[in-house]
């Protein structure tokens, strides 16, 4: 497991979208019932369209797990060069996603496994590989500053 220990800002989070974009096929955002309308967040969905999967009503997702019967919208989508753009103009950093201002938790996946995971509003995210050459693409990205573990 990496462990990204800095927020990864402007051109460092560039490079981990277009990173992420190569290895997964897939990510996902968050909505909170509890944190706004959805409406809010037209314009974000809107852009993200043309690479929608599905959204799924869910109590947890690869960072969260809800107590009380609460559920959240889990937006899919491809992983591909139409939605690394729109990543990377809706947002300049990776805890940029969080609500009220973006959806939130955007984690990435790889053939159905979690690959980055993050927890926006606690400022916490990991990249879950065991592969040589991934994690070395990871550690030579410039400037984001990651503790490997194991």
């Amino acid at each position: 497991m990496i462990t990204i220990i800095k927020n990864p800002k402007k051109e460092v989070y560039r490079d981990l979208i277009d990173l992420a974009c190569e290895v997964c096929d897939e990510f996902h955002i968050v909505l909170r019932k509890d944190m706004g309308s959805l409406e809010e967040y037209k314009n974000v969905l809107k852009k993200l369209e043309d690479s929608f999967i599905e959204m799924k009503e869910q109590s947890e997702w690869a960072s969260t797990i809800l107590g009380d019967n609460q559920t959240a919208y889990v937006y899919y989508y491809r992983a591909n060069s139409h939605s690394n753009q729109v990543l990377k103009e809706c947002s300049k950093s990776l805890y940029d996603w969080v609500q009220p201002n973006l959806p939130e938790d955007l984690s990435f996946f790889k053939n159905g496994k979690e690959w980055i995971v993050t927890i926006s509003h606690e400022k916490e995210s990991y990249i879950l590989t065991e592969d040589k050459n991934e994690i070395d693409k990871v550690m030579n990205l410039k400037k984001l500053k990651v503790k490997l573990k194991g």
